[in-house]
């Protein structure tokens, strides 16, 4: 809501709102994924990201969850700032904020439309991938290397990994331990 009010104040101050958005959305979805194992709703909700091999992820793994969705923000980004640099700043500020998101729309439809269906693919894509897939990953953990589990489930998916650097014969596979373990 701060935000929806702040950038609602002038054009300006939309833009100077961009770099604070932007640290906010690398610390929540990047930072905290790599320092906690998962963002505040999903430690609640008692879920961890691991690496494929039970590991904790890193911040390679962190970023190559969110890159894609990043680039997509990107783009979107680009194309909402052309829009409010070719915006009245007085007809912008007098509007309410879904009357401004639709006025800032009508000023570059095309562009709006296409990055819409991009990131609806993008989006679908994730979800029809998740529903068809044995351990339920996202197109984003193929990326990663990476699977969510179930925090309760930390201490087994450990003792298999330490049962799992045995002699092969002996081993069951690392990449089917999680699996295993849930």
């Amino acid at each position: 809501y701060l935000i929806i009010y702040l950038t609602g104040l002038s054009k300006d101050v939309y833009f100077y709102m961009l770099i604070p958005n932007m640290i906010f959305a690398f610390w929540y979805n990047i930072y905290l994924t790599q320092k906690h194992g998962g963002t505040p709703g999903k430690i609640i909700a008692g879920i961890r990201i691991l690496k494929l091999d039970g590991t904790a992820i890193g911040w390679k793994e962190a970023i190559l969850r969110h890159l894609i969705l990043y680039i997509l923000t990107f783009f979107q980004m680009g194309i909402m700032i052309y829009c409010v640099v070719q915006a009245d700043n007085e007809k912008y500020v007098n509007l309410g904020w879904m009357e401004r998101t639709v006025y800032l729309t009508t000023l570059s439809p095309l562009l709006f439309k296409i990055s819409t269906w991009v990131m609806n693919a993008w989006i679908y894509s994730e979800f029809f991938v998740m529903l068809f897939n044995k351990r339920k990953r996202a197109v984003h953990d193929f990326i990663a290397g990476t699977v969510m589990v179930k925090a309760k489930y930390l201490e087994d998916i450990k003792a298999a990994m330490s049962e799992a650097e045995l002699p092969k014969s002996e081993a069951l596979n690392k990449t089917d331990i999680i699996d295993d373990v849930i």
